[in-house]
Order: structure tokens, then sequence, then C-alpha cells
């Protein structure tokens, strides 16, 4: 006979809990790197109800974009496909967002041209693509990990 433990959490322990952002991802190869893996920066676990929508895309979008990085060799970078448009592949060179609900993308097109997305968060739709390094570059830029660190400052991300 098997004896279950129940643990009881008080009223203010399950409102923090319930504010408290949560992840889950599954994949079919147990290898893959999930974006909730390991310590995440203190941003992350941070009340959403402190957040606009804004902030709180740009913080997740940072985590997404590091963990694609971490599964790149050094002949790619990451790049951003959108949906609904003729846009292509933006390699990213910058996010950023503004209060209450604009995520917006800086970057350099398949052509060179210079490249900037504005997006409203209810319409965000992004596809990360292994894009190659530019030929001159001896080491790709990993980007995700430069805007990582802001989100384990103590101060708010945006400064």
């Amino acid at each position: 006979m098997t004896q279950t433990t129940m643990q009881i959490d008080t009223s203010a322990e399950l409102m923090e809990n319930d504010i408290l952002p949560k992840s889950s991802e599954i994949h079919t190869d147990p290898n893959v790197p999930c974006v909730s893996d390991g310590i995440l920066p203190k941003a992350l676990g941070e009340s959403v109800k402190k957040k606009s929508p804004a902030q709180w895309a740009y913080e997740r979008i940072i985590m997404y974009i590091q963990n694609f990085e971490k599964q790149l060799d050094n002949d790619h970078e990451v790049g951003l496909g959108l949906a609904g448009g003729n846009t292509g592949v933006i390699r990213i060179e910058g996010l950023g967002y503004y209060d209450p609900d604009i995520v917006t993308y800086y970057g350099v097109n398949e052509a060179g041209a210079k490249t900037q997305l504005i997006q409203h968060v209810s319409q965000l739709n992004v596809t990360l693509v292994a894009s190659a390094k530019h030929i001159d570059q001896p080491e790709p830029n990993r980007i995700g990990f430069r805007l990582a660190t802001a989100l384990d400052r103590a101060e708010d991300v945006t400064t």
C-alpha cells in the first residue's frame, strides 16, 4: 500500500503561482533543449501582471531566439521568417518593444536591405530560421545571447 502526500498551499502561494509564468514543451527528440530548461533570467520569473503584453512577448521571444541559436552550427545565424507577406527572411540584428502592445524586429533581408518589422502583439507570428552567416564574417552573430543578458539585469530591460 502506497501512501500519498498532499501539499496544501496557502492562499498567498496559490495567488502567486497563478500569476507567475508557466511553459511546457515536448519534442520528438528528447535531446532537443527546451526554452524552459535550466535557469531562466530574472525577468522571466516576475509576475506577468506587472508587464505590458509587448514587454511580456519581447522577453519570451528573446528566450526562444537564444534557445534556437543553441542548436545552430557556426555557419548559421538566426533569421526571422514572416507569415502573411512577401518580406521573406530577415537576419535579426535587434529586437524591441513599445508599450503597451508593439514588438519590433530590426535586421537585414535576403537582398541586404535594412529591414524593420513593427508588429502588434495580437498579430504575433514569427518563424525562426537558420540562415547562413555572411561569408566575410568569421563567427556567426548570436543576438539571442546578447538580448538575454538584459533579462538578467536588476533594472527594467528597457533601460
